[in-house]
């Protein structure tokens, strides 16, 4: 529970810095759009476990924090079962990115970005009930997870763009509406 209430404050002391637009035109800002996607992977360590890269859902919403730099709270999803037991896996947290658009004067179709992520994993784990063995076996010390990203986007149109995260966590590509 600490943990939820350390990310919460870390969260919330984050939204009190200025916002603004930041970038002129017609792809308009980084902010203010729902990412959706489809990657491969795995949040701490839980894809290991499978013994191959697992399907995960993920969703987010991105908004202006400063000049260059965005906001999104996540939610990802993924489930796996092994020989007597049942995981779904949901992993929440914050993505800080910053655009690096400028730096490099992409073309205005381009974002371009580096990224960390900060989170924590919700893992709902049943057994068989005929299953005797160790139940404990499977247990992941790390709730916690931080992943670094690289990424970009192409603007299909000023409203909706595709996008590819390549990640330490999720590698995920998918579609933005902005």
């Amino acid at each position: 529970m600490k943990k939820v209430i350390i990310i919460s404050l870390v969260c919330l002391s984050m939204l009190g810095f200025e916002s603004y637009a930041q970038k002129s035109g017609s792809t308009g800002g980084y902010g203010n759009t729902l990412n959706l996607g489809v990657g491969l992977g795995g949040y701490s360590g839980y894809y290991r476990y499978t013994n191959r890269s697992l399907t995960v859902f993920h969703i987010d919403y991105e908004f202006d924090v400063a000049r260059n730099f965005t906001l999104a709270p996540f939610a990802n999803f993924y489930s796996w079962r092994g020989d007597h037991y049942r995981e779904n896996v949901i992993p929440l947290g914050v993505k800080g990115s910053l655009y690096l658009d400028d730096l490099l004067k992409a073309n205005p179709n381009w974002d371009f970005y580096v990224a960390g992520s900060l989170g924590f994993v919700v893992v709902n784990s049943r057994w068989d009930n005929n299953y005797n063995g160790d139940r404990e076996y499977y247990k992941y010390p790390n709730r916690l997870f931080l992943d670094l990203h690289v990424g970009t986007e192409y603007h299909i149109s000023n409203r909706i763009g595709l996008f590819l995260d390549l990640s330490t966590g999720v590698s995920t590509l998918g579609l933005a509406i902005h």
